[in-house]
Formats: structure tokens, sequence, C-alpha cells
């Protein structure tokens, strides 16, 4: 049963590839990050690629972040862990539902199953962030980086071995893009903090709607940065609160007006536009 499932969240993935690639710019692993987002698209109903008889379920939202990273940000504070430690190199999906439904919706379910993750913990759903979860049950999956299904999206962006474009590239692989970006400044222009926001590599994504995101440096410590309250768990911002924000809420505000991550509302400025 969840060969259709399968299929479905490849055919968006490959369509968040061709069309919405920005929210895979800052990651080394795309596959995983158009996977992901394909994920919450079919499963808040707004994917391009559903089965005919796909029924969306009214009420359902998305969020997902790397687990390690949620533990640090909220450690004992939360159960969720207490029957599964937090996972290195996992995405841990948050998926809300109506508590009207006495078990887990059997799309969800089966999305899930497809795409490889295992289910963690359910349970009723706290209010978070702008986001009123009352009257609300959430289920919590794990799935790892380096999952076979993103081999088998490498190989349907690669595309047929015969189509070769005339510089000698497939003309189906989207992975690698020039990123161009028409209104950037030059690094010369921005005051030091904006120019570290700007040059450094970190990799930004989205935890929750409601403006939580996560950003990982090139050091590899991760911090969280909340857009709506203008605050980041980085020593600069907790120590020093400097004006106009610490390289983080920078590079955080910086990827989402460039359409490279989603914005707090989980949509991107390109879905905006059509």
């Amino acid at each position: 049963m969840t060969e259709p499932y399968l299929t479905t969240v490849l055919e968006e993935a490959e369509h968040v590839a061709e069309q919405h690639d920005q929210v895979a710019r800052t990651t080394d692993n795309q596959a995983h990050e158009y996977l992901r987002y394909a994920v919450l698209r079919v499963l808040e109903g707004e994917a391009d690629y559903l089965p005919a008889d796909w029924t969306p379920i009214d009420g359902v939202t998305v969020g997902y972040g790397r687990d390690d990273a949620m533990y640090d940000s909220w450690g004992s504070s939360e159960d969720w862990w207490e029957t599964v430690p937090p996972q290195e190199a996992c995405t841990r999906f948050r998926v809300f539902f109506p508590d009207d439904h006495q078990t887990v919706p059997r799309d969800i379910v089966d999305v899930m199953a497809a795409l490889g993750a295992w289910r963690v913990w359910t349970g009723c759903a706290a209010a978070y962030g702008s986001y009123d979860h009352r009257e609300r049950r959430e289920v919590h999956y794990l799935w790892p980086e380096g999952h076979p299904v993103e081999e088998v999206l490498h190989e349907r962006l690669r595309g047929p071995a015969e189509a070769v474009a005339p510089d000698g590239g497939r003309t189906c692989d989207v992975r690698d893009r020039l990123v161009v970006d028409e209104n950037a400044q030059s690094e010369d222009d921005l005051e030091p903090r904006k120019k570290r926001a700007v040059a450094e590599a970190m990799d930004v994504s989205l935890l929750s709607k409601g403006g939580r995101y996560e950003v990982q440096s090139a050091s590899g410590n991760r911090y969280e940065v909340d857009v709506i309250d203008e605050s980041c768990t980085c020593p600069d911002w907790q120590q020093r609160s400097p004006e106009g924000g610490c390289k983080h809420l920078r590079r955080v505000d910086h990827e989402i007006k460039r359409g490279r991550v989603p914005r707090p509302d989980g949509r991107l400025r390109a879905e905006l536009a059509r």
C-alpha cells in the first residue's frame, strides 16, 4: 500500500527540486531537504502531485528539524525522548492533526511509512509559538539522513543517461545550480556582523511554523532562532543582544528574503507569487 505514496512523495520532491530548489541551497544533503519539504507539502495538501483519490486531512500542519537540535533546544522539558533518546543525523517530523481522530490518520501513516520513517511518539499537542494547538494531537517520526530513498530521488533527478545538454551536462540534472542574487550587496559595503551572516557557511532550516529556525554554523554549533521574538540561543545574542541582531538572526532573515527557506508560515516566496 505504500508504493503509491512513495511515488507521490518522489514526484513532489522532484517538483521541489525544480521549482523550489532554494530550500536546499544551504545544505550538503539536498535530496534529504527536498524530500522532507515534499512531505510537508503532501501532508498539508499543497503538493502539485497528489493521487486522484487523495482526500486532504483538514487541520494538518507539519514541522521538522534535526532531532538532536530539537533536544538541545527543549531537552528535559519534553518527554519525547524518554522512549527513544535523541538521534544524530535524523530529522524529527512533528505532524499535528485534529483530536477528533481517535488514531493517527491513515494517510499520515502511509506517507511516513513510504518515506521509511518510524513513529516514536504520539500525544496531545501543546500550544507553541504563534500556533495554538489546543484540541489537537501530534505524532512524531524519525527519518535518518542517508536513507535509500534519497538515492532513488537522486536517480530521478539525474534523468535518462542519454539526455545530454549541449554543454555536456544532463538536461534533467537540477542538483547543481549557480546561485545568483541580483540584489546582493558587495561584502565590502556590509558591517561586520552582516558580513559574517552573509559570507559564513551556515545551514538554515525551519524547525516549526511560527518562526522557529535552526542555524548550524561551520563549526558544528547549532542555535535556535525565533524571528517572531527576535531572539537567538547563541552567546552573542544572550550576552550582548546587538542592535540589528546576531549573525544567526541576520542569516535567517537573509535566507527568508531570498526565498531559500520557508517563511514563518511555512510557505516560500515562489509559492506566494503563483
